[in-house]
């Protein structure tokens, strides 16, 4: 089974995104800010990270950069997951380190297309 570190802040997206995903078969861990989600990266070795941008303690940004700064975590696909869609958002998390980008609200389809593809599962 493939597992899913969703990093959100925001109770209604993580609740909504992760009964979601856990529908489709895929098992969810939650962080709630993005220093939890670095330090369940490392303790919970999920398959792909979906990073919210705007998190409390540190950013989504910040947060993507320790999880690919780290040998341990480096290789976890990242997609940025943010309510900002304005010019240069996408290259800003793709230069964080993220593998992919989507804005909020989600579009679950093209969302699970870009899992598959990121984890072949």
């Amino acid at each position: 089974m493939v597992k899913i570190l969703l990093v959100e802040d925001n109770e209604m997206n993580r609740d909504m995104l992760s009964r979601r995903l856990e529908r489709r078969g895929y098992e969810v861990i939650i962080a709630t800010d993005g220093l939890a989600g670095v330090e369940a990266a490392v303790s919970g070795r999920p398959d792909l990270v979906l990073m919210d941008m705007s998190l409390p303690v540190i950013d989504g940004w910040e947060a993507t950069r320790r999880i690919k700064g780290n040998p341990v975590t480096a290789a976890i696909p990242v997609i940025a997951l943010t309510a900002h869609a304005m010019a240069g958002d996408r290259e800003k998390a793709m230069e964080a380190g993220c593998d992919d980008y989507d804005t909020k609200p989600i579009e679950l389809p093209a969302l699970l297309d870009k899992i598959v593809r990121l984890t072949g599962a």
